[in-house]
C-alpha cells in the first residue's frame, strides 16, 4: 500500500507553484467577473442614476416679463417695426431640387431611418457568421493523493491535457470537428510501462442530423429571416424617404404660398394708402367728407394687422422648411430668409386611371414589405413542418492513436498510423404527443391567412388613395381656372370702383371692399396653384413614386462602425450622415 512515506523516486514530482498558480487563476476569474470588487455583494456600480430625484418629480414654472406700455405705439409704427424686422435679414434663393437633395443628405429624422438598414444588414452577417469554422482550445491540469488498496495503483497522479481543434459547421445541418488531443500522465505505480507517458491522437468527427433540423432550408432558416428582415428595413427606409421628401416638396410649395400672400396683402395696403391719399385730396378739394378719411384709415389699419399676420406665416413656414433639409447654415435657429426660387407650371394632365392604380400596387413599399412578410411566413411554415420530425443524429468519429514515454516518440507514432479506431451511433429523440411544434406550424398557417387577408385590403386602400387623389387634382385644376377667372373680374371692378369714386359716385368703403375681393380672389387662386402642386405630390406618393423629373438615390454609409463612430456614438455624439444623390435623368 503506497502511503505518503513512500520513496521520492516513487512518486511524480510535486510542483507547489503550480497550486498557487491554480488558486491564483481561481481568484482573478472571481474578481474579473466582479469587476474587481466582492462578487457575493451590491455594489455602488451595479444601478445609474442619470438625473435627480427633484429634476423627475418637481414641474417648474415658467413666467413671461412684460413689456412696458407704450402710448405713443401706433399703426404706422408697427407697420415700419415689422417691414424693418422681415427685410433686414438675409436671404437665401432655394431651388425645390435643392431642397431635396439637402433633405436627403441633412434631414435628422431621415439619418436615423437610414441606420436601420445597417443594422439589420449586420444581422444577416451575424447569422452567417454561424457558419463560421471556430478554433477551439480545451487545457487542464489535474493532480490527485488519494490512498490506494492495492500496490498496482498509483496513489498519485498528475495529467496535464491540451486539445486544439477545428469545429467546420456545414450548411446541411452538421458539424465535423478535428482535434489533436495531446495528454501528459505521470503518476507513482511502480509498475507503469511508460511513466510519465504521452498520448497524442488524431481525431476527426462527424455529428449530423438526419431528419429535424437537417437540409440547408432548415439549417439556415435564421439566416434567411435575417436577409427578409433587412429587405423590409429597406422598404420602409425608402417609403420613409418618399415620406421625408414628400413633405419637403409640401412645405417648399406652402412657403410659396404663404410668400405671394404676403405680396397680396402688402399690395392691398398700398392701394388702401392711394386710397387714403385720394380721399384727402378730396377733402382739400370741398368735394370729399372726413367719412371717406376715415374709412380709408380704417382700410389701412386693417390691412396693417394683414401683412404682420402673413409675414409670421412666411416665418413659421420657413422654419417648417429649415427643419425638413436642416442645411448647415440654415437651421431652424437662424434669421436668413428662403426665398423659393422654383415656381409653380399649372398645366392640366391626361391619365389612365387603371394604369395608375396598377402602378401604385407594384411600386408602393406596403406592398413589397406584405410581399417580404409572407415570403418569411412561408419559411416559417417550411420551418415548422421540419421541427414535428423527430430528432436524430448521426455521430461517427475516427482516430489515430500516438503513445510513447517522450512527446516526440509518441508523435513519430502517430504519424506511423499503426493505431487507429472507430465508432459510429445514433442519437434519437420522439417528442410524445409533440403539441409544441403542431401549435407552432399552426400558427404560421394562421399568420400567413392574415397577411393575405391583409394583402387584399391593403390593395384596396392603394386603389383608394389613388382614386382619391386623382379626384382631388381634378378638383384643384378646375379650382385655378375659377380662379383666375374671378381675378380678372375683381380687378375690372376694382378700376371701375376707382373711377367712380374719382367722380365722386362711391366711397372709400366700396373701393375698399372691391379691393378686398380682388385680394380675396388673388389668395384663392395662389391656394389653388399651391394645392394643385400639393395634389400631384400625394398623388405620386400614393403612386409609390417621386413628382417631378429628378431621379432620386440614397444609400448610408458602409463605414459606419470603424474606430471615430465608436467613440463618438459612447459620446453620446451623431457621427452618422447619410450620402445621397439627385440628378436629372438622361
Amino acid at each position: 500500500m503506497t502511503n505518503k512515506n513512500t520513496p521520492w523516486h516513487r512518486r511524480p514530482a510535486c510542483v507547489p507553484h503550480a497550486q498557487l498558480l491554480a488558486t491564483g487563476l481561481l481568484a482573478y476569474t472571481l474578481c474579473a467577473g466582479g469587476c474587481m470588487s466582492n462578487p457575493f455583494k451590491q455594489g455602488p456600480l451595479d444601478t445609474h442614476t442619470v438625473t435627480t430625484k427633484e429634476r423627475l418629480h418637481n414641474i417648474g414654472v415658467f413666467q413671461l416679463q412684460r413689456a412696458p406700455e407704450d402710448s405713443t405705439r401706433h399703426t404706422k409704427a408697427q407697420l415700419t417695426q415689422a417691414q424693418t424686422d422681415y427685410a433686414n435679414v438675409q436671404t437665401l434663393d432655394l431651388t425645390l431640387s435643392d431642397a431635396r437633395a439637402a433633405a436627403l443628405s441633412n434631414n435628422l429624422g431621415l439619418s436615423a431611418t437610414l441606420i436601420a438598414p445597417e443594422i439589420a444588414a449586420q444581422r444577416v452577417n451575424q447569422e452567417r457568421a454561424a457558419f463560421e469554422s471556430v478554433f477551439t482550445l480545451n487545457a487542464s491540469w489535474n493532480e490527485t493523493d488519494a490512498p490506494t488498496a492495492s500496490t498496482l495503483v498509483g496513489s498519485q497522479a498528475r495529467n496535464q491535457s491540451i486539445t486544439p481543434g477545428i469545429r467546420i459547421p456545414l450548411m446541411t445541418g452538421g458539424n465535423i470537428t478535428v482535434s489533436a488531443p495531446i495528454n501528459r500522465s505521470a503518476n507513482n505505480n511502480s509498475f507503469s510501462t511508460l511513466n510519465p507517458a504521452w498520448t497524442t491522437d488524431l481525431e476527426i468527427s462527424l455529428s449530423h442530423n438526419l431528419l429535424r433540423n437537417a437540409g440547408r432550408r432548415a439549417t439556415t432558416h435564421a439566416l434567411r429571416l435575417a436577409d427578409y428582415d433587412r429587405q423590409t428595413s429597406l422598404a420602409q427606409t425608402k417609403l420613409e424617404v418618399i415620406r421625408v421628401l414628400a413633405n419637403v416638396d409640401r412645405a417648399y410649395w406652402r412657403l410659396y404660398a404663404s410668400t405671394k400672400a404676403l405680396e397680396v396683402v402688402e399690395q392691398q395696403y398700398t392701394v388702401a394708402q392711394t386710397q387714403l391719399a385720394s380721399a384727402q385730396r378730396k377733402r382739400n378739394a370741398g368735394t370729399g367728407t372726413d367719412v371717406d378719411i376715415v374709412r380709408a384709415q380704417s382700410g389701412v389699419a386693417d390691412r396693417v394687422e394683414a401683412i404682420i399676420r402673413a409675414q409670421n406665416d412666411v416665418k413659421l413656414q420657413q422654419r417648417t422648411l429649415k427643419q425638413l433639409i436642416n442645411m448647415p447654415g440654415l437651421t431652424v435657429d437662424t434669421t436668413t430668409r428662403i426665398i423659393a426660387d422654383s415656381t409653380p407650371d399649372p398645366v392640366e394632365y391626361l391619365y389612365d386611371l387603371n394604369q395608375l392604380t396598377t402602378a401604385a400596387v407594384q411600386n408602393r413599399m406596403e406592398m413589397l414589405e406584405l410581399q417580404i412578410q409572407l415570403a418569411r411566413q412561408a419559411a416559417a411554415i417550411g420551418f415548422a413542418e421540419n421541427q414535428k420530425l423527430p430528432l436524430i443524429a448521426l455521430n461517427y468519429t475516427y482516430r489515430i492513436n500516438g503513445l510513447a514515454g517522450s512527446l516526440e516518440n509518441s508523435v513519430d507514432v502517430l504519424a506511423q498510423n499503426e493505431f487507429e479506431d472507430w465508432s459510429i451511433g445514433l442519437n434519437a429523440e420522439f417528442p410524445l404527443g409533440n403539441e409544441a411544434a403542431k401549435a407552432s406550424l399552426a400558427q404560421a398557417i394562421l399568420a400567413r391567412l392574415q397577411s393575405l387577408a391583409t394583402r387584399d385590403a391593403r390593395q384596396q386602400s392603394i386603389t383608394t388613395e389613388v382614386l382619391n387623389a386623382v379626384d382631388n387634382l381634378q378638383s384643384t385644376w378646375h379650382r385655378i381656372l375659377a380662379s383666375q377667372e374671378s381675378v380678372l373680374l375683381n380687378a375690372r371692378l376694382l378700376a371701375a370702383e376707382k373711377r367712380q369714386f374719382d367722380v365722386g359716385r362711391s366711397t372709400s368703403t366700396i373701393v375698399l371692399d372691391a379691393d378686398a375681393n380682388l385680394a380675396n380672389a388673388r389668395l384663392s387662386e395662389i391656394r389653388a396653384i399651391v394645392d394643385y402642386q400639393i395634389a400631384q405630390i400625394d398623388l405620386a406618393v400614393a403612386s409609390g413614386t417621386l413628382l417631378g423629373q429628378a431621379k432620386v438615390e440614397w444609400n448610408s454609409d458602409p463605414k459606419i462602425l470603424d474606430d471615430d463612430h465608436r467613440t463618438k456614438a459612447n459620446q453620446g455624439v451623431t457621427p452618422y450622415k447619410p450620402s445621397s444623390g439627385i440628378w436629372t435623368k438622361p
